[in-house]
Protein backbone atom coordinates (compact mmCIF):
# COMPACT_ATOMS: atom_id res chain seq x y z
CA UNK A 1 0.00 0.00 0.00
CA UNK A 2 1.30 3.21 -0.77
CA UNK A 3 0.86 6.15 1.75
CA UNK A 4 -1.48 8.13 -0.81
CA UNK A 5 -3.62 5.00 -0.47
CA UNK A 6 -4.66 5.37 3.58
CA UNK A 7 -7.21 7.14 4.72
CA UNK A 8 -6.32 10.85 5.25
CA UNK A 9 -6.06 10.33 9.37
CA UNK A 10 -3.72 8.09 9.06
CA UNK A 11 -0.84 9.15 6.40
CA UNK A 12 2.02 10.21 8.38
CA UNK A 13 2.65 13.50 6.31
CA UNK A 14 -1.03 14.52 7.49
CA UNK A 15 -0.41 13.52 10.78
CA UNK A 16 2.59 15.76 10.95
CA UNK A 17 1.52 18.61 9.62
CA UNK A 18 -1.66 18.57 11.63
CA UNK A 19 -0.02 17.47 15.25
CA UNK A 20 3.44 18.17 14.86
CA UNK A 21 6.88 16.05 14.56
CA UNK A 22 6.95 14.85 17.92
CA UNK A 23 3.82 13.39 17.77
CA UNK A 24 5.00 11.11 15.14
CA UNK A 25 6.63 7.29 15.87
CA UNK A 26 9.51 5.89 14.40
CA UNK A 27 7.41 3.64 12.38
CA UNK A 28 5.43 6.55 11.03
CA UNK A 29 8.58 8.62 10.04
CA UNK A 30 10.07 5.99 8.87
CA UNK A 31 6.87 5.58 6.21
CA UNK A 32 7.43 9.19 5.13
CA UNK A 33 11.45 7.97 4.09
CA UNK A 34 10.06 4.86 2.38
CA UNK A 35 7.18 6.20 1.02
CA UNK A 36 5.57 2.99 -0.53
CA UNK A 37 5.67 -0.41 0.72
CA UNK A 38 6.24 -3.63 -2.00
CA UNK A 39 3.01 -5.59 -3.94
CA UNK A 40 2.43 -8.15 -0.71
CA UNK A 41 2.70 -5.69 2.00
CA UNK A 42 1.77 -2.31 3.10
CA UNK A 43 4.27 0.95 3.88
CA UNK A 44 3.19 0.41 7.28
CA UNK A 45 4.56 -3.26 7.57
CA UNK A 46 7.90 -2.32 5.76
CA UNK A 47 8.48 0.81 7.96
CA UNK A 48 7.81 -1.37 11.58
CA UNK A 49 10.51 -3.95 9.62
CA UNK A 50 13.41 -1.21 8.91
CA UNK A 51 12.92 -0.05 13.01
CA UNK A 52 13.18 -3.49 14.06
CA UNK A 53 16.16 -3.74 12.78
CA UNK A 54 17.77 -0.69 13.40
CA UNK A 55 16.70 -0.79 16.97
CA UNK A 56 18.66 -4.37 16.93
CA UNK A 57 21.82 -3.08 15.38
CA UNK A 58 24.57 -0.83 16.05
CA UNK A 59 23.22 2.18 13.75
CA UNK A 60 27.06 2.85 13.01
CA UNK A 61 27.52 -1.03 11.46
CA UNK A 62 24.81 -0.21 9.32
CA UNK A 63 25.79 0.13 5.58
CA UNK A 64 23.17 0.13 2.05
CA UNK A 65 24.24 -3.36 1.69
CA UNK A 66 23.23 -4.56 5.45
CA UNK A 67 19.70 -2.16 4.34
CA UNK A 68 19.48 -4.41 1.55
CA UNK A 69 18.92 -7.62 2.61
CA UNK A 70 15.92 -6.70 4.24
CA UNK A 71 12.91 -7.97 2.82
CA UNK A 72 11.27 -5.02 0.50
CA UNK A 73 14.49 -2.63 0.50
CA UNK A 74 16.33 -2.01 -2.82
CA UNK A 75 19.48 0.51 -3.39
CA UNK A 76 16.68 3.69 -3.62
CA UNK A 77 14.82 2.98 -0.25
CA UNK A 78 18.46 1.60 1.62
CA UNK A 79 20.19 4.80 0.39
CA UNK A 80 17.06 6.99 1.44
CA UNK A 81 17.18 5.29 5.20
CA UNK A 82 20.91 5.49 5.32
CA UNK A 83 20.98 9.35 4.29
CA UNK A 84 18.23 10.24 7.22
CA UNK A 85 20.25 8.35 9.71
CA UNK A 86 23.36 10.03 9.23
CA UNK A 87 21.57 13.70 8.94
CA UNK A 88 20.61 12.50 12.86
CA UNK A 89 23.73 11.87 13.86
CA UNK A 90 25.01 15.16 12.14
CA UNK A 91 22.59 16.88 13.97
CA UNK A 92 23.18 15.53 17.05
CA UNK A 93 27.02 15.93 17.07
CA UNK A 94 26.62 19.69 16.28
CA UNK A 95 23.91 19.71 19.27
CA UNK A 96 26.64 18.13 21.46
CA UNK A 97 29.37 20.73 19.96
CA UNK A 98 26.96 23.61 20.75
CA UNK A 99 26.37 22.40 24.26
CA UNK A 100 30.10 21.51 24.76
CA UNK A 101 31.52 22.40 28.21
CA UNK A 102 34.65 23.15 29.79
CA UNK A 103 33.63 22.22 33.16
CA UNK A 104 31.95 18.92 31.60
CA UNK A 105 34.70 16.46 30.70
CA UNK A 106 31.47 14.43 29.59
CA UNK A 107 30.76 17.29 26.69
CA UNK A 108 33.43 16.06 25.09
CA UNK A 109 33.01 12.41 25.45
CA UNK A 110 29.17 12.90 23.81
CA UNK A 111 30.88 14.10 20.80
CA UNK A 112 33.36 11.51 20.25
CA UNK A 113 31.63 8.32 21.76
CA UNK A 114 29.12 7.95 19.34
CA UNK A 115 31.68 8.65 16.25
CA UNK A 116 34.63 7.02 16.44
CA UNK A 117 34.09 4.86 20.16
CA UNK A 118 33.21 1.99 18.56
CA UNK A 119 36.12 2.43 15.82
CA UNK A 120 38.09 -0.69 14.97
CA UNK A 121 41.82 1.65 14.50
CA UNK A 122 42.33 4.55 16.80
CA UNK A 123 41.21 8.20 15.70
CA UNK A 124 43.33 11.18 16.54
CA UNK A 125 41.35 14.20 16.57
CA UNK A 126 42.10 18.13 17.79
CA UNK A 127 39.40 19.95 19.49
CA UNK A 128 39.99 23.59 19.06
CA UNK A 129 38.98 26.42 21.35
CA UNK A 130 39.03 29.99 21.05
CA UNK A 131 40.03 32.36 24.17
CA UNK A 132 36.20 31.87 25.74
CA UNK A 133 36.75 28.02 25.22
CA UNK A 134 34.16 27.60 22.29
CA UNK A 135 34.81 25.28 19.63
CA UNK A 136 36.15 26.31 16.83
CA UNK A 137 36.75 23.07 15.00
CA UNK A 138 37.33 19.32 15.96
CA UNK A 139 40.46 18.31 13.65
CA UNK A 140 41.18 14.70 12.58
CA UNK A 141 44.82 14.38 13.00
CA UNK A 142 45.45 10.85 11.94
CA UNK A 143 44.40 7.20 11.95
CA UNK A 144 45.93 4.21 13.44
CA UNK A 145 48.08 3.15 16.76
CA UNK A 146 48.83 6.55 17.97
CA UNK A 147 53.08 6.94 18.55
CA UNK A 148 55.66 9.51 17.83
CA UNK A 149 56.04 9.34 14.08
CA UNK A 150 52.27 9.08 12.91
CA UNK A 151 50.92 11.86 15.89
CA UNK A 152 53.69 15.01 14.85
CA UNK A 153 52.99 18.55 16.66
CA UNK A 154 53.34 20.41 13.20
CA UNK A 155 50.02 18.43 11.97
CA UNK A 156 48.46 19.55 15.70
CA UNK A 157 49.46 22.61 16.18
CA UNK A 158 49.05 23.02 12.51
CA UNK A 159 45.10 23.96 12.07
CA UNK A 160 45.08 25.66 15.57
CA UNK A 161 47.35 28.15 14.59
CA UNK A 162 46.14 29.12 11.18
CA UNK A 163 42.51 28.71 12.89
CA UNK A 164 43.58 31.22 15.66
CA UNK A 165 42.83 28.36 18.34
CA UNK A 166 43.82 29.73 22.00
CA UNK A 167 43.51 26.02 23.54
CA UNK A 168 43.09 22.50 22.39
CA UNK A 169 41.67 19.17 23.65
CA UNK A 170 43.19 15.78 22.33
CA UNK A 171 40.99 13.34 21.85
CA UNK A 172 41.00 9.58 20.93
CA UNK A 173 39.99 6.26 21.27
CA UNK A 174 41.06 2.51 22.01
CA UNK A 175 39.41 -0.16 19.63
CA UNK A 176 40.22 -2.49 22.94
CA UNK A 177 37.41 -0.57 24.77
CA UNK A 178 40.56 -0.07 27.58
CA UNK A 179 40.58 3.42 28.82
CA UNK A 180 44.10 2.84 30.12
CA UNK A 181 46.74 5.06 28.61
CA UNK A 182 49.19 2.94 26.97
CA UNK A 183 52.83 4.64 27.07
CA UNK A 184 52.75 6.04 23.73
CA UNK A 185 49.09 8.17 24.92
CA UNK A 186 51.54 8.99 27.75
CA UNK A 187 54.82 9.87 25.78
CA UNK A 188 52.65 11.52 23.05
CA UNK A 189 50.53 13.89 25.35
CA UNK A 190 53.73 15.24 26.88
CA UNK A 191 55.39 16.18 24.26
CA UNK A 192 52.41 17.65 22.49
CA UNK A 193 51.88 19.79 25.90
CA UNK A 194 55.63 21.12 25.66
CA UNK A 195 55.16 21.95 22.71
CA UNK A 196 51.80 23.81 23.28
CA UNK A 197 53.60 25.68 25.55
CA UNK A 198 56.02 27.06 23.05
CA UNK A 199 53.67 28.29 20.50
CA UNK A 200 51.05 29.53 23.21
CA UNK A 201 48.27 27.13 22.61
CA UNK A 202 47.54 24.80 26.13
CA UNK A 203 47.03 21.41 26.18
CA UNK A 204 44.02 21.35 28.19
CA UNK A 205 43.40 17.49 28.33
CA UNK A 206 43.91 14.27 26.45
CA UNK A 207 40.44 12.16 26.39
CA UNK A 208 40.53 8.44 25.62
CA UNK A 209 37.14 7.52 24.49
CA UNK A 210 35.43 4.12 24.31
CA UNK A 211 31.87 3.59 22.59
CA UNK A 212 30.29 4.40 26.34
CA UNK A 213 32.89 5.99 28.35
CA UNK A 214 36.30 8.19 28.38
CA UNK A 215 38.97 9.20 30.73
CA UNK A 216 40.49 12.77 31.47
CA UNK A 217 44.83 11.79 31.36
CA UNK A 218 44.36 15.59 32.90
CA UNK A 219 42.14 14.84 35.81
CA UNK A 220 44.20 10.94 35.93
CA UNK A 221 47.94 12.82 36.17
CA UNK A 222 49.36 11.52 33.13
CA UNK A 223 50.76 14.59 32.37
Amino acid sequence: MRVKEMSESLRPREKMKVNGISSMSDEELMQIILKTGIKEEGVEVLAKRVIDYINENDYKDICVEELMKIKGIGMAKATSILAGIEIGRRLALRKAMDSFSLNDPDSVAEIFCNEIGNCDVENFYALLLDTKNRIISKELISKGTINQSIVHPREVFKSAIKKGANSIILVHNHPSGSLTPSNADIEVTKRLDKVGDLVGIEVLDHIIVSSNDSLSMRKGMYF
